[in-house]
């Protein structure tokens, strides 16, 4: 009969409402049921009970026994699990034979020299898990300690056989999906179990490294369990469920941390916090356990601080923490149990009741008690450990006991048999007679049983008790003693946590894994020549990257990609004489690259500091001539790209390839995948070649067919969807390859390598405009470095200045917050050597015209004007950059399109140094006075000042600026009124005049236009004077009618403002000031001789200045000699020029006297009088 089928027929009606255990005595009752089953595979697990008798142990290399009948047994027991695992947990007596008497043997049968009997166990204990590893959680512990990690470490006298079952049943372990889950979570995060899976993740990465030997069966077979696991776990980030934002773990308060309990063992929202809490606190234990072992009360200083133990120490906490902490000094942990001091007695009491001596032998229980620390040599300390020790014991375990007094003394009588029997110095051993006198009368007054005294007796010769136990974290040997125990714990032990299939703890477990993994993988990868083995590592390497990335794990993404960069063979630069066609061959090397860019494409999100080793990867297939022709260019992600050509672009491809190194003994000339092809082909050579053979070709093909899979652009085209700090660093990775290039030994290469990284710096910043803020400082820093640096023209400092450039003309219509910080930076370009600046001054211009064309709406401040004008009137005098410079101003000037009040002074003097400039045509100049006399915009902006409803104060400080704007603009008309060119100079001096009497709308203050005659009228005509006489007609030519035209503007503009001049205090002087300028043109000599028109201009205009002055009421005699200065004085000058004229105008002196004084009036009180216009007709 099937034994499944009979243990599920046996089940039938097991659902009636019984109790298990009564259901369980009901079926035992019946025949061919759970009896049959009970005794059979009691039956199979006798035959395993030889084994005891042969001694296997850990010194034990082989077992000299006929393999049959454990083997006939052991498949029994297999096939049975195998087909009735399942129902077995509804058996107690089945699921108890399972539990302790079956796994004890198999305990013992996994240290079998032979490989089948190994393997048929690992075989039993793989279906023990698969069915009934919720029952069998420390059973699985003890397995994997004392079997699995024991035979898999050589170090233990396993013979290589038996490592390599062990490792192909722990690779089958891992193939299990959530068996690594499970063991971290049941057995690392608990702090009375070991940390199985940290130890069998530790031992699959040493067994997979080739220590100073070739690469063997066994370390390949580690990795597949390697990779098993690290794929597991990427399959699960798949599954979703994966918590991108951790909390950390952290204590706030002291709570009992061996009293923590889950509230729900079933449910992930409850037990996954609970397992990484316990986590924690068996991490801080471990660091408590380090600092207590350097200094016992620092150690408990430092668990006080983390709220492991209470502020103030109890003895309950330290005794736990001494009970649960593994890596404890066990002679320290002793010397404190032993102290007289009494906490340390308390603490030593607590320790003892943490025990769990139930229905355990004395001496089991004294041995497991004493494995815990070392028993302290002085008598007294002893005796209050074993008191201790006896009183827990006689509470627990009376037994045949009368007292806690019988169990001290017979427990010191043990310690003193172990001495005696195990100690080499001591020659009379003790009989079993000998002790058993010894213990007469213990008991109360009583005698114990012989049999009980004799059976302790032999169980103490045959193995000793050790009281000086093994110290540190070794592999630990199974005894009957530590079985007992198990079996113990196990009743008490929290439920077994059955993990789903997501990925809840994979953050934690690979942060510990991580490195180990990484360092097998890339050893075996290292050393492997097959190309399966190869693709095998490569699937570890991704699924590596594919963990790191979604837990948010960059350095171990970094360490990865820094490993994988060192297999592609690009980082070894002089090694290989001809390295294209070393790389086509090396199958390794390809597969490495193609995984490196793929990690960057795919998850450069998570890359830091490894973008510096992916960046000497692309830098060495771009001196390699291998890298698509414009993967520079094409990263920039624009259309205009394509269609710009000429200065703006002048870099676009992989650079200069005249100094690369060759390929089939052909000197490189172009660049990109196609260019190195031809090359190849020889088709262009200098001198005869020999033509490639099929090999070299086919190594070319394959290294061309790599670098296409790998689509380095799209790194940089997809850079906009980086994460911030994966960008930046990418950024800062970019700046530090092209400045150690610059800093180089080999000028033109270096200068190749400097510009490619500029043009994928640039190239970057361009697609991300929405994150410029981020990358703008370490950009502009690099530009900046560069173009103060160089003092040549050469393809760096070119492509640094026009991508300049090409940034602020892309980012300026998107960031209008940056947009001052991107035009200052465009003041490096004044900045430039002079040689420099000369050599791009066209193309420069160009730019900054094509700039402002696009972007002159937005620019809004005064600081980015200035730096845009002075890049303009710097072209002024260039004969190249001129007509750009000039078509510039003329776009922002014409019509005052593009006028404001930030920029219109900047523009007004930019078009002033066009004006003066002698390199274009005469007709360039007198467009440029054009430019600067068109006011309309300073009437418009009063206007506007007028209508808008804006404060007192701030009405006023407009005006004064619209003013101050004014004033410049006369001021610089004036300079190019003394210009060399007769043209330009007269059309100056019109233009002058149209802006001093042609300024409708604008209010302009008495202070003003007192400034405005002193500083430009009165000057302007004392510089044309001085030019007229001190230079020859050869230089200024007609220098008369400039004379002639600047006292007409002179006359016109006094008059238009007599009425609001005469009412100042100074219209005396002002006056003067204009009487003196005509007494100078009058007697001025121009070549030698008076001029005869000035002599007839004069006259004239002072008659009609007269005569309006006389007309207003301005110049009449208003008292007696001497007391009318201005009266006076005005005729002093008017003699000396024209002495008739004060007959010619005051010819009637009484009655105009009489007329004046009644026009006087009218400049108060509004009388009509004539207008200047009409007299100067």
């Amino acid at each position: 009969m099937n034994l499944a089928n009979a243990m599920d027929e046996s089940t039938i009606g097991a659902n009636n409402g019984k109790e298990s255990v009564g259901h369980d005595l009901h079926l035992m009752t019946e025949p061919y049921g759970v009896p049959c089953m009970v005794e059979i595979f009691h039956f199979l697990c006798s035959l395993l009970y030889i084994v005891e008798q042969m001694g296997t142990g850990p010194a034990s290399n082989t077992i000299a026994l006929d393999e049959d009948v454990p083997l006939f047994a052991l498949g029994l027991i297999n096939s049975s699990i195998e087909l009735g695992g399942p129902s077995i947990r509804r058996h107690p007596r089945l699921l108890t034979l399972v539990q302790d008497e079956l796994f004890r043997n198999l305990m013992q049968f996994g240290l079998s020299a032979s490989p089948l009997i190994l393997s048929m166990v690992c075989s039993i204990v793989l279906n023990l898990y698969h069915h009934l590893r919720t029952e069998l959680k420390l059973q699985l512990e003890a397995f994997f300690s004392c079997v699995i990690l024991r035979l898999a470490q050589n170090r233990y006298g396993a013979s290589y056989q038996q490592q390599e079952v062990a490792m192909e049943a722990l690779v089958d372990f891992c193939r299990q999906k959530t068996f690594m889950v499970e063991m971290y979570a049941n057995l690392d995060c608990d702090i009375t179990c070991s940390n199985i899976f940290e130890e069998l993740a530790n031992l699959l990465s040493k067994s997979a490294f080739p220590v100073n030997c070739p690469l063997s069966a066994m370390h390949i077979l580690a990795l597949d369990g390697l990779i098993a696991v690290i794929q597991g776990m990427a399959e699960r980030i798949s599954n979703g469920s994966v918590v991108t934002e951790r909390c950390p773990v952290t204590l706030e308060e002291y709570t009992p941390f061996w009293m923590v309990k889950c509230d729900n063992y079933s449910e992930p929202t409850s037990w996954v916090p609970f397992v990484r809490s316990r986590k924690y606190i068996k991490r801080r234990l471990m660091i408590g356990a380090d600092h207590f072992n350097r200094d016992p009360k620092k150690g408990l200083e430092f668990l006080q601080g983390t709220h492991l133990l209470p502020e103030k120490l109890d003895p309950q906490s330290v005794a736990c923490f001494f009970r649960y902490t593994a890596g404890l000094d066990k002679n320290l942990v002793g010397d404190f149990l032993g102290n007289h001091d009494e906490f340390c007695v308390q603490v030593l009491h607590e320790f003892a009741n943490t025990f769990d001596f139930q229905d355990m032998n004395l001496d089991t229980a004294l041995r497991l008690f004493l494995e815990t620390f070392r028993l302290p040599g002085e008598s007294q300390k002893i005796q209050r450990v074993l008191e201790a020790f006896s009183e827990r014991y006689y509470e627990q375990s009376p037994q045949i006991l009368a007292n806690k007094d019988a169990a001290l003394l017979l427990s010191y009588s043990l310690i003193m048999l172990n001495t005696d029997q195990h100690n080499v110095q001591v020659k009379k051993k003790m009989t079993e007679e000998d002790f058993i006198r010894n213990n007469r009368h213990i008991n109360g007054g009583n005698d114990l049983p012989r049999e009980f005294l004799s059976e302790l007796f032999h169980s103490i010769c045959k193995n000793e008790i050790r009281t000086t136990p093994e110290q540190g974290a070794g592999i630990p040997e199974m005894t009957p003693s530590r079985w007992i125990d198990l079996m113990h714990k196990s009743k008490k032990s929290p439920p077994y946590i059955v993990a789903d299939s997501k990925a809840y703890l994979d953050h934690d477990m690979f942060a510990i894994m991580s490195g180990p993994t990484i360092a097998a993988i890339s050893v075996v990868f290292d050393h492997a020549e097959h190309e399966e083995v190869y693709q095998t590592c490569i699937d570890g390497f991704l699924a590596v990257a594919k963990i790191s990335s979604c837990h948010h794990l960059e350095d171990v993404l970094d360490d990865l990609v820094v490993s994988l960069c060192r297999f592609t063979t690009l980082l070894n630069t002089s090694l290989v004489e001809e390295p294209v066609l070393a790389f086509g061959d090396d199958t390794k090397a390809r597969m490495a690259t193609i995984t490196v860019f793929t990690i960057a494409n795919n998850y450069g999100d998570y890359i830091r500091t490894g973008w510096r080793n992916i960046l000497d990867c692309i830098l060495r297939l771009h001196k390699l001539g291998l890298l698509p022709a414009r993967v520079a260019s094409d990263a920039a992600d624009d259309s205009e790209i394509s269609s710009e050509t000429g200065p703006g672009k002048p870099i676009t491809n992989s650079l200069s390839s005249s100094h690369m190194p060759s390929s089939i003994g052909t000197p490189r000339r172009s660049s990109g995948l196609m260019g190195r092809f031809s090359q190849l082909l020889s088709l262009d050579t200098e001198e005869p070649r020999s033509q490639p053979t099929e090999q070299q070709l086919a190594a070319h093909q394959r290294t061309l067919q790599t670098i296409q899979k790998c689509h380095i652009d799209t790194i940089f085209t997809e850079s906009k969807f980086l994460q911030a700090d994966s960008l930046l660093q990418l950024a800062r990775a970019l700046i530090w390859a092209a400045g150690r290039s610059q800093k180089g030994n080999n000028p033109p290469e270096d200068e190749d390598t400097a510009v490619f990284c500029l043009e994928l710096l640039i190239a970057i910043t361009l697609n991300n405009r929405d994150r410029i803020v981020l990358l703008w400082q370490g950009v502009y820093e690099h530009i900046s470095n560069i173009v103060q640096s160089t003092v040549m023209p050469c393809a760096l400092v070119e492509k640094a200045v026009f991508g300049l450039l090409r940034i602020c003309q892309r980012l300026l219509p998107y960031k209008e917050n940056l947009a001052d910080e991107l035009l200052r930076s465009l003041q490096l370009v004044l900045k430039l050597d002079a040689r420099v600046a000369d050599a791009y001054c066209e193309q420069i211009t160009q730019e900054v015209s094509r700039l402002v064309k696009v972007n002159a709406t937005h620019i809004r401040s005064q600081m980015g004007w200035r730096t845009i004008t002075s890049l303009l009137s710097i072209t002024a005098r260039h004969p190249e950059a001129s007509e750009a410079g000039f078509d510039a101003v003329t776009f922002i000037m014409s019509d005052g399109a593009h006028l404001s009040p930030a920029n219109y002074v900047l523009c007004v003097d930019a078009a002033r140094q066009f004006a003066e400039s002698r390199v274009g045509q005469v007709e360039r100049s007198l467009r440029s006075l054009d430019l600067m006399a068109a006011v309309g915009c300073l009437s418009q902006w009063a206007r506007q000042t007028k209508e808008a409803t804006m404060g007192e104060e701030e009405a006023a400080k407009m005006a004064q600026d619209i003013g101050e704007m004014w004033l410049r603009l006369v001021q610089g008309l004036r300079k190019v009124c003394l210009d060399q060119r007769e043209e330009v100079r007269n059309h100056a001096l019109l233009s002058l005049q149209r802006c001093l009497t042609g300024i409708d709308g604008v209010a302009l203050s008495h202070s003003l236009w007192l400034q405005c005659f002193d500083m430009v009228i009165f000057t302007m005509l004392d510089d044309l004077l001085e030019l007229a006489q001190g230079h020859s007609q050869k230089d200024y030519r007609n220098m008369e009618g400039s004379l002639v035209l600047a006292l007409k503007l002179l006359s016109k503009v006094f008059l238009q403002l007599l009425d609001e001049l005469s009412q100042l205090t100074t219209f005396c002087k002002l006056w003067l000031g204009v009487l003196s300028r005509m007494e100078k043109y009058m007697k001025a000599k121009v070549r030698g001789k008076r001029s005869e028109k000035l002599q007839e201009l004069v006259p004239e205009l002072l008659k009609n200045t007269l005569l309006v002055m006389k007309a207003k009421g301005v110049l009449i005699q208003r008292g007696s000699l001497g007391g009318d200065s201005l009266w006076e004085l005005t005729w002093l000058h008017v003699n000396n020029i024209a002495p008739s004229l004060q007959s010619e105008v005051f010819h009637d002196q009484g009655s105009e006297t009489q007329k004046g004084e009644t026009a006087a009036t009218p400049l108060a009180g509004g009388v009509a009088i004539p207008t200047t216009e009409t007299i100067v007709s």
